[in-house]
């Protein structure tokens, strides 16, 4: 038996970070987040990230990359419609790979200049 304090993982606590991302807005998040996931969860983001990687539960690191994939489209379309001010965007979206600089390097980061070609 390991040692330490039990966990607050429950089926319950499960299906509350289920309806995070329809809950987020009613918490005051302007999006999605995994620090916002924590809070709403009562538990500290190093647990949220510990509970992704075991395998009891499997579902925690689904629910982190479904926040990470709303998270990016609200901050492009939200950016584009001025919803949310660019530089914000631009900063947060640094997060997930972009930058808005374009480098002639071999690397696999993205330019927003090159996402956004691909959506025209």
């Amino acid at each position: 038996m390991p040692a330490g304090r039990p966990t607050k993982y429950t089926d319950e606590l499960q299906a509350k970070a289920d309806t995070y991302l329809d809950a987020y807005e009613a918490e005051g998040d302007a999006i999605p987040s995994a620090i916002g996931l924590a809070d709403y969860l009562g538990i500290s983001r190093s647990t949220l990230y510990k509970w992704t990687d075991e395998e009891d539960k499997p579902r925690f690191s689904d629910i982190l990359d479904a926040i990470q994939r709303k998270q990016f489209r609200l901050l492009v379309s939200k950016g584009l419609t001025n919803d949310f001010n660019a530089n914000i965007a631009k900063l947060v979206l640094g997060k997930h790979g972009y930058s808005d600089k374009s480098e002639n390097t071999n690397t696999n980061t993205h330019t927003i200049e090159s996402f956004l070609d691909h959506c025209e």
